[in-house]
């Protein structure tokens, strides 16, 4: 696993996860994860030869993904304006949705600097609509948890593969979360507590089981 990886809380969710739990069409999140100009990539990726590629999004991820949902799809924010708050925020990181409150006035953005202190505008307008970053945030940590209380119980502690699904990999049932990916963090050192932070749609039965699977040759 690469420093990158283990220096990083990861909150594994998939596509169908981030659409339920922000509002943002798998349309639009392919559309934005997607091309030279991708303005929004998951925060991990799998790539394997021969097969196509898996995308998850972490939980920093969501909260980013909610407030773009607000600012895109509520608020009608242009595209073109949303990349131009990226590149002039770029410097506070790929978490700067999450972490920056912001403000919009006739479709354009407004920013707190949490460096400076200071209002500043990414273009000319008055900050009319703020979102609470802080609710948002809590907000998420609420769908997430009905989320993972709707699996099906049969399906928490199971291990399963299905022809067509996450290519044919051993995933935990309910869910597409390959079960190598909880192996990668188990053999790195991370213990059942440290893993369940990493993706907390799961339970421990589920990471348990996931550690002591082995494919059937």
């Amino acid at each position: 696993m690469s420093s990158a990886v283990e220096n990083t809380v990861i909150s594994a969710f998939t596509e169908d996860q981030v659409r339920r739990l922000t509002g943002i069409s798998q349309r639009q999140l392919r559309y934005w994860a997607e091309g030279k100009e991708a303005f929004f990539v998951p925060s991990l990726i799998f790539r394997e030869q021969g097969v196509p590629e898996i995308k998850l999004y972490s939980f920093r991820d969501l909260v980013c993904l909610k407030v773009l949902n607000a600012l895109r799809n509520e608020a009608k924010v242009s595209l073109k304006e949303l990349r131009n708050t990226k590149e002039r925020l770029a410097h506070l990181g790929d978490d700067m949705w999450a972490k920056t409150t912001l403000y919009v006035l006739n479709r354009r953005v407004v920013f707190d600097n949490p460096e400076t202190g200071e209002k500043e505008e990414v273009s000319t307008g008055q900050g009319v609509l703020q979102i609470p970053l802080e609710v948002v945030a809590g907000d998420m940590r609420e769908a997430v948890r009905a989320m993972r209380e709707s699996r099906s119980e049969s399906a928490v502690g199971r291990i399963e593969k299905k022809r067509g699904s996450a290519n044919g990999r051993a995933v935990i049932a309910g869910t597409r979360i390959p079960v190598s990916s909880v192996q990668e963090f188990y053999r790195a050192g991370y213990s059942v507590e440290q893993i369940k932070l990493q993706y907390p749609s799961l339970t421990k039965d589920d990471i348990r089981a996931a550690i002591d699977y082995k494919e059937v040759a």
